[in-house]
C-alpha cells in the first residue's frame, strides 16, 4: 500500500482550476469564415493595373500573354496587334515613315493602354522599350521580361513571318545586345522561355503576379496606418 494512501489523515491535493486564459477559445463560425475568407482574398490578390511582358523578338510574348490572360481570365493586349489595326503593317510603316515616327505613334498606344485601369495583360513589341517615355512609364507597372536563346528563337520560330531573321539569323543576337539594358533596366523579374514549358511558364507567372499583389496590398495597408 502506498504510505500516503495509509495515513488516515492524508487528503487528496485538489487540482488548481485552470485560468481562463487557458482554455481552448472557441471562435465563432462566421468570424472562421470571414477570416477564411480574407486569407483566400490574400492568397489570390492580384496587381490592379497591367502586367507587361517586354523581351526580344520571339521570345514568347503574345503566346504566353495569352495563356496568362486566359487562366487569369482577363483581357490579352498586343501592342504591335493594335498598331498594325490603327496603321497597317509595321515593316511597310517603317518603310513609309521611318522608325523614329512608329516609336513615337508606338509608345502613344502603350501609354493609352497602361493608363486604363484594372488588370490586363500587354505585351509590347521587341523594340519598344528604346523609347524613354515608355521606359519612364513601365517603371510604374508590374514587367515581367522573357529572354531565350537565338538557337532556340531559329529552332522554333516560324521564319516565313520573321524576315529579319530568314535574311540575317545573326540579326537576333546584334539587337538583344543593343537592348538587354533596357530590358534590365525595367523588369521586375525575368523568365528563360527556353528552359521550361508554357504550362509551367503560366503557372509561374501567376505565382509571381500573386505574391507581387500581396506586396503591394502590404505596403498601401501600412502606408494607410501611417
Amino acid at each position: 500500500m502506498n504510505a500516503d494512501q495509509s495515513d488516515p489523515g492524508h487528503r487528496p491535493v485538489p487540482t488548481p482550476p485552470r485560468h481562463a486564459m487557458t482554455q481552448p477559445v472557441q471562435i465563432p463560425a462566421g468570424v472562421a469564415s470571414k477570416r477564411r475568407r480574407r486569407r483566400r482574398r490574400a492568397r489570390d490578390r492580384l496587381p490592379e493595373r497591367p502586367i507587361v511582358f517586354i523581351g526580344p523578338m520571339a521570345a514568347g510574348k503574345t503566346s504566353l500573354g495569352r495563356r496568362v490572360a486566359k487562366e487569369l481570365n482577363v483581357a490579352f493586349v498586343d501592342s504591335d496587334a493594335v498598331f498594325q489595326s490603327r496603321h497597317g503593317l509595321i515593316t511597310d510603316f517603317f518603310t513609309e515613315h521611318g522608325e523614329a515616327e512608329f516609336r513615337r505613334r508606338e509608345a502613344e498606344i502603350i501609354a493609352e493602354h497602361l493608363a486604363e485601369p484594372g488588370l490586363r495583360i500587354l505585351a509590347l513589341g521587341g523594340g519598344a522599350v528604346i523609347h524613354d517615355g515608355t521606359r519612364e512609364l513601365l517603371h510604374g507597372f508590374p514587367v515581367v521580361l522573357l529572354m531565350t536563346t537565338q538557337a532556340a528563337v531559329l529552332r522554333t520560330a516560324n521564319l516565313s513571318r520573321r524576315p529579319l531573321l530568314r535574311d540575317d539569323p545573326e540579326a537576333w543576337n546584334r539587337i538583344l545586345n543593343e537592348r538587354k539594358h533596357l530590358y534590365t533596366e525595367v523588369a521586375d523579374i525575368t523568365f528563360r522561355t527556353d528552359r521550361a514549358t508554357k504550362e509551367q511558364l503560366t503557372r509561374r507567372v501567376i505565382d509571381w503576379a500573386r505574391a507581387y499583389g500581396r506586396r503591394e496590398a502590404r505596403a498601401a495597408r501600412q502606408h494607410s496606418d501611417e
